[in-house]
Parts: C-alpha cells; structure tokens; sequence
C-alpha cells in the first residue's frame, strides 16, 4: 500500500487555523489533497489531525480521516516522524501492509504532482530510505553571520571572508512540501537528514515555508504570479 499521509494539527500559534485557512481560493489543506490526487501515487489519502473542523474540510475535499491523533501527539514539540509513524501503524494494523508513505504537509500550495511521482521513482530506483524535496540557499552560508547583542556584525566563520562566492561548496535546505518514505524507516524513526535520503531538488521559485504572516502575504503573490488560473498543474 502507497499513503499520502497529511498532518493537520489544530493548534497553530503564528497563523491560526492555518491548515484550513483560505489560499488562492480554497482551504489550504485542499492544495495538497488535489496534488496527491493528481500525482496517481496512492492507494489512500490520508489527513492525521486531532482538530474537528480540520476533519470535516479535509473529507469535504476528498481525504479520508480514519482516525483522530492522539493527544500526546497533537503538541508543540512532537515532530512528523512520530506522527508518521503512528498514522503508518494505525493502517497497517487496521487497513494493511504499508509498503510506502509520503508525508504532505498540509501548507504546501506549490507542491506538485509531478514532484510526487517523481518522489516515489527515486526511492523505489535508488534503494534510499527516504527522497524529500531541497532547495539550494540564495546566498553561501559559509559567509553568513550573526547580529550580537551589541547590534554588531560577527561572521560565524570569519575565515571564509575572503573566499570567492563561486569557490564555496553550494549548500542546500528543506523544501518542506513533503517528504517519501518507506515504511519501516518511520516505524523505526529513521533520520531524515541523513546518507538514508535522496533529494528531490526544487527551484527557490516554487519554495516557500509559511510560518509567518508575511510568509503567508509572500506565498499568495508567488501563487497567484506561477498559477495565475490557480488551476493546478498535473
């Protein structure tokens, strides 16, 4: 069985009701549903969620919701993999054997079902536990630095002041649109940023994490300039 498993917590601090909030026309949960959809991928479509109203939207678009999240896994500080590892248990135990998941995170409107597929053919062809989408940084972090409390410049690695930008090894980040898996590598938390990966390497363009307000202002400008039907690419 191949799951499209999407975690939905109701307790967003910085964006209330962020995961049902709407984007471009819709709520933004139902982007990631519509791509799961339109990739072909999987047998189920799941949302892992612990919010009533997140269920009831979630269903409205066309996920399943098999159960609610348990309490101790609905917090601030647990991360996607325990979730994962829960939601690929409950459907093994109660629907049947997991071979592959993929978690989609339920705020990630420029993720498309082209990448998905494209997800699921590299790990299946490369042997890797896990492949999840990357993005080169704008600018080398080997010549980043801080602000002190003195409101003074101070380089993390000063000996890279004078290295040219195009000496420095290019350096990368997640995407956070979602992340393939095999089953056993969420039963048995294996690391994501790890030798057990492979990348699916994304263009800045289609990147975009949304915590904040003006993250949220930023992502809708970028949508509506790549989707200006807001008609999603399959």
């Amino acid at each position: 069985m191949k799951l499209a498993i999407i975690p939905a917590r109701g307790g967003s601090k910085r964006i209330p009701r962020k995961n049902i909030k709407p984007f471009a026309g819709k709520p933004m949960i139902a982007w990631s549903i519509e791509a799961a959809y339109a990739s072909g991928c999987f047998d189920h479509i799941i949302v892992s969620t612990d919010d009533a109203e997140i269920a009831d939207v979630a269903r409205a678009h066309g996920a399943e919701v098999p159960f609610m999240r348990p309490t101790e896994l609905s917090d601030d500080h647990t991360g996607t993999i325990p979730v994962l590892a829960h939601a690929v248990g409950w459907m093994g135990q109660q629907v049947g054997p997991v071979e592959f998941a993929c978690c989609l995170y339920a705020t990630a409107p420029f993720v498309e079902a082209q990448d998905l597929r494209q997800g699921l053919d590299m790990l299946q062809s490369s042997g890797a536990q896990y492949a999840f989408t990357v993005t080169n940084f704008a600018a080398p972090i080997q010549r980043s630095f801080r602000i002190t409390g003195q409101q003074r410049i101070e380089m993390f690695n000063p000996a890279q002041f004078n290295t040219r930008s195009q000496d420095l090894e290019e350096a990368y980040h997640d995407a956070g649109q979602f992340y393939w898996g095999r089953a056993q590598a969420w039963l048995e938390a294996t690391p994501l940023f790890s030798q057990a990966s492979v990348p699916i390497v994304l263009p800045r363009y289609r990147v975009q994490d949304i915590d904040t307000q003006n993250d949220w202002i930023r992502a809708e400008m970028m949508f509506e300039i790549l989707n200006p039907t807001t008609e999603r690419k399959s």
